[in-house]
């Protein structure tokens, strides 16, 4: 395995651009490739078996570009088919929930967690099951909001729609008097402020993102894989693809990653 090759990144759709943001933050030497599942968000209500047959191909098609380790950079793929497709590869794969689980853990101050997420995520009730296993005693409170992931694609990220949506999600988890909220989605860091103030500032808020970058830094480490070196004249640093809507991806991303997103490419990915 080449320790300058790729990182492969993915996601249903932009989303996993906030996980892309905290790698490219926390290790600036390493290229990334990037893939959106634009064409077939979200992912949240599909089958687990869809999911699955939809992450195989992009997963065969990031390892056509060489890529040293993945990210599912998406909470429900990562419930449904990380342990699957951790038995097929021979490069390491992480996904998004575990980091961000043990985040929440150490941050609770009564022990009362609330998480967040697509209705995939909250049925597989893997937040709760990784949680527990941490620490038996915990409390954890759980609240679908399937609304999010098409209202954060449609860009509304300080909207009063949104406001009203996160009021009314959000409200029985205030009920439930949680100090820590899990965002149990990749898009949802992108409405942070919004969620923070309907919460209060007595929630600690985690967001998986952050914690993923840094469990993938030292997953590189551990396995000395990390960059050492870059040639100048090599292709484009970041590069990023998507299943459809190349010109809406990129316009979108440009306000996550300022300066980052020179070009997206659209690929059929179902021949993967």
């Amino acid at each position: 395995m080449d320790r300058n090759s790729p990182i492969g990144v993915f996601d249903s759709g932009v989303g996993g651009l906030t996980v892309a943001r905290e790698i490219m933050r926390q290790m600036p030497e390493e290229r990334i490739i990037y893939f959106g599942d634009t064409a077939r968000l979200p992912y949240g209500s599909k089958s687990q078996d869809t999911v699955l047959r939809y992450s195989r191909q992009i997963i065969r098609f990031l390892m056509t570009k060489e890529v040293k380790a993945i990210v599912i950079a998406c909470n429900t793929a990562s419930a449904y088919v990380l342990e699957a497709v951790e038995r097929e590869l021979d490069i390491p794969i992480i996904g998004v929930i575990r980091a961000g689980a043990r985040t929440a853990v150490h941050s609770t101050r009564n022990g009362k967690i609330g998480v967040i997420g697509t209705e995939g995520t909250i049925s597989s009730g893997i937040y709760t099951d990784v949680m527990r296993q941490m620490r038996p005693d915990i409390e954890v409170s759980v609240k679908a909001c399937p609304l999010f992931v098409p209202l954060v694609e449609e860009g509304l990220l300080h909207d009063t729609v949104t406001d009203e949506i996160a009021s009314r999600y959000l409200s029985v988890l205030k009920g439930r008097f949680i100090d820590t909220l899990v965002l149990g989605c990749t898009h949802y860091p992108l409405i942070r402020s919004t969620l923070g103030r309907i919460m209060g500032d007595e929630v600690t808020l985690v967001n998986p993102a952050y914690e993923t970058a840094v469990e993938l830094k030292e997953l590189l480490r551990e396995k000395e894989l990390t960059c050492q070196t870059r040639k100048d004249g090599e292709e484009e640093k970041y590069q990023f693809y998507v299943s459809d809507l190349a010109e809406k991806f990129t316009a979108f991303a440009t306000s996550i990653l300022p300066n980052e997103v020179k070009e997206t490419k659209k690929i059929h990915v179902e021949e993967y």
